[in-house]
């Protein structure tokens, strides 16, 4: 089974920039979006052909949201945390026969970190979302978390270590969300590779020199990881300051 992640940062805009190229190319069994920015509506479909599709739109208009096109059909399917669905459409579950699948966009702690102590209690929420569904199936978590968890995962460590994204307490909520029953698949499979990342800001040059972080994941439940084929970063695909990320788990 083939499942990819990608931040388009904005799906219209993305879809001007070779999207449809890759979301072919790529042919997943699951293909996963974060910050589709757009509302119900604005997006034709028809290319997507032989694809179930799935959103969670932000209620502000323009801002986060995410998607899921799936071939396989879901057993059941959730939008948000707890009953209500979250305001900024951040995360969406499908249930399939063998495990969970949740896409999430995690919120940025914003360069101020004004927002770091909201950023807080959701990592707490979300862990304890994701250790609810783990006690009835595994888990395949999958998107932008927002955060390089260590130092191998960003290119300028000691620069960056307090900015969003890299802050000590950031970084100790991955720990704990890892520690808590869950892989991460890239790092399990390739422990020591460095100057690999998937997020580059758009100032000049930056992507050309390769100065990013590895902000997107996949991440699975411990008893999943013998089916753990390949994760892999997409990182000649253009069309977002994000690139796609893959997973490839075994039948």
């Amino acid at each position: 089974m083939k499942l990819v992640s990608w931040n388009v940062n904005g799906l219209r805009a993305c879809m001007n920039k070779g999207f449809i190229n890759y979301f072919n190319q790529a042919d997943a069994d699951v293909f996963c979006l974060q910050e589709t920015k757009l509302q119900e509506g604005q997006l034709d479909l028809s290319p997507f052909e032989g694809y179930e599709s799935y959103w969670n739109y932000a209620e502000k208009k323009g801002y986060s949201g995410t998607a899921i096109f799936t071939r396989v059909s879901p057993l059941s399917v959730r939008y948000g945390l707890e009953e209500d669905a979250e305001p900024e459409g951040r995360v969406i579950t499908l249930e399939f026969e063998d495990f969970y699948l949740v896409n999430v966009y995690t919120p940025n702690a914003r360069r101020d970190l004004s927002r770091l102590d909201f950023r807080m209690t959701w990592e707490d929420r979300f862990r304890t979302y994701l250790s609810e569904l783990d006690a009835k199936k595994p888990v395949v978590v999958c998107g932008d978390l927002n955060v390089a968890h260590e130092e191998i995962d960003i290119k300028n460590a000691k620069a960056n270590r307090g900015n969003s994204g890299f802050t000590d307490e950031e970084r100790g909520k991955m720990t704990e969300l890892l520690e808590s029953g869950f892989v991460d698949s890239f790092r399990r499979l390739y422990p020591d590779r460095g100057d690999i990342y998937s997020w580059w800001s758009y100032m000049p040059k930056v992507r050309e020199r390769n100065v990013g972080w590895r902000i997107d994941y996949f991440l699975l439940s411990e008893r999943l990881a013998p089916r753990l084929v390949d994760a892999g970063i997409e990182c000649d695909i253009m069309g977002s300051d994000h690139c796609p990320v893959t997973l490839e788990l075994s039948e």
